[in-house]
């Protein structure tokens, strides 16, 4: 290495005064600010970049924000895509997430000046969206709702299941040893595809904590099949918890299949469990509804502080359920007809670039263990399959699938004002 290059390359504390890394630091942070202008220092003393040319490579490499997660454009045709993070949050839910993330009152009463219940208007919203439910508690996801039911309902106790409900919900973790590991017993009941009332009948006893009713929302049986549905466990004689999974708070007519909230209570459910993002379209919690004594009891646990959720989340669960439509509805419900003309008028904008797009037919799932088995039509732009890898590693990145030496982008979970950043990113793509 030539030694009078190191000697011209610029200190890191005169970088650090530079203005515009000084404004960054007081915006990321000096450490953030101090280790992207060490890497822009390597590449000059390997010969990468030229010396005088340290301070714009620095602030060429500044992240937008102090955190590591990064925007994406989810084009998938997945609407709940677990690893993009399942429900996108709607623009009221965002504002209200910001206006909560100073001091806020989230335990206080400013009226009285006195301590009031942790998340008051979150749940009142909550029961107002699903009014057959007598109380609601949160907690920090859907597996921590079943967990606290468990545990407070039937730790050293039964829980009653059917063997054809014992599912995997997901990264290996499965219900059943969800359940044990808050010190209740599993009794099994019935065939891996058919269970009878009978078999939950003669499994309920003096031990019985509750039955378990599980929707097994990320997968299908079919064949010599056969359930028992909630309204027929509740005429057995003990609490009946059913675990809804995906959150789907009242009958949707696109969604027929998938059992909801409203109707399990009003079927005689003791206590109703379910996510806050996923179909609800908020943010990551879990949600517990149903009859008020349960619930208190639930909320009263000693567990219940440990699962409790911020005052981001209950501000952002408070404006989706307050708020004007989710982006996850949005969704679900467009209409394909439009889809595919806003498909057909990016792919022409592309190929006036001369991009290689087209418009084609596609088809979109759920996702995020909802709805298993049903498609959704959709419309997306094909594009030659090397643009998946650059468009993923652009800005805003942007995640489609690969399919018969395509890349597709499906816009069924691509909003229409993201449209522009979408046909933006795909030219910047094709130029690299």
């Amino acid at each position: 290495m030539d030694p009078t290059v190191v000697r011209r390359i610029p200190r890191t504390d005169a970088l650090l005064a530079e203005p515009r890394l000084s404004a960054a630091a007081r915006r990321l942070g000096r450490d953030l600010v101090k280790s992207v202008i060490v890497a822009a220092q390597d590449r000059a003393r390997r010969g990468e970049i030229a010396p005088e040319a340290v301070a714009d490579a620095a602030v060429a490499a500044l992240p937008d924000t102090a955190g590591g997660l990064r925007p994406v454009i989810n084009a998938t045709g997945v609407l709940l895509h677990t690893n993009l993070g399942r429900a996108p949050l709607s623009r009221a839910a965002r504002e209200a997430v910001l206006a909560a993330s100073g001091a806020t009152d989230v335990e206080l009463d400013l009226a009285s000046g006195a301590r009031s219940r942790r998340g008051r208007s979150a749940l009142d919203a909550l029961l107002r969206r699903v009014p057959a439910a007598e109380a609601a508690h949160v907690v920090n996801n859907g597996a921590a709702a079943l967990v606290l039911a468990a545990t407070a309902l039937a730790a050293r106790r039964e829980i009653v299941l059917s063997r054809g409900e014992m599912v995997e919900i997901g990264d290996g973790f499965r219900i059943p040893d969800l359940l044990v590991s808050t010190g209740a017993r599993l009794r099994e009941v019935g065939a891996t595809n058919r269970a009878r009332l009978d078999d939950y009948a003669a499994a309920v006893g003096p031990d019985t904590g509750f039955v378990l009713k599980v929707h097994p929302s990320n997968f299908v049986m079919t064949g010599f099949t056969g359930s028992v549905g909630v309204r027929d466990l509740a005429r057995l004689g003990v609490p009946v918890v059913a675990d809804l999974g995906s959150g789907l708070p009242a009958p949707d007519p696109v969604l027929p299949d998938e059992p909801d909230a409203a109707t399990w209570l009003r079927d005689g459910a003791s206590l109703v469990t379910a996510s806050g993002d996923k179909l609800l379209g908020g943010p990551q919690c879990g949600l517990v509804l149903g009859k008020a004594d349960l619930v208190e009891r639930l909320a009263r646990h000693p567990l219940a502080r440990a699962l409790r959720v911020d005052k981001l989340t209950l501000a952002a669960l408070e404006a989706t359920l307050r708020g004007p439509e989710t982006p996850t509805r949005r969704a679900l419900h467009a209409d394909v007809r439009v889809l595919r003309d806003r498909a057909e008028h990016i792919a022409q904008k592309l190929r006036a670039e001369g991009v290689d797009a087209h418009a084609v037919d596609s088809s979109a799932t759920v996702g995020g263990g909802g709805a298993p088995g049903v498609a959704l039509p959709s419309a997306a732009i094909s594009l030659p399959e090397s643009y998946a890898v650059s468009l993923r590693l652009g800005s805003p990145a942007v995640v489609g699938r690969v399919e018969n030496g395509r890349c597709l982008l499906d816009l069924r979970a691509v909003p229409d004002e993201q449209d522009a950043a979408l046909t933006a990113a795909v030219q910047a793509a094709g130029e690299v």
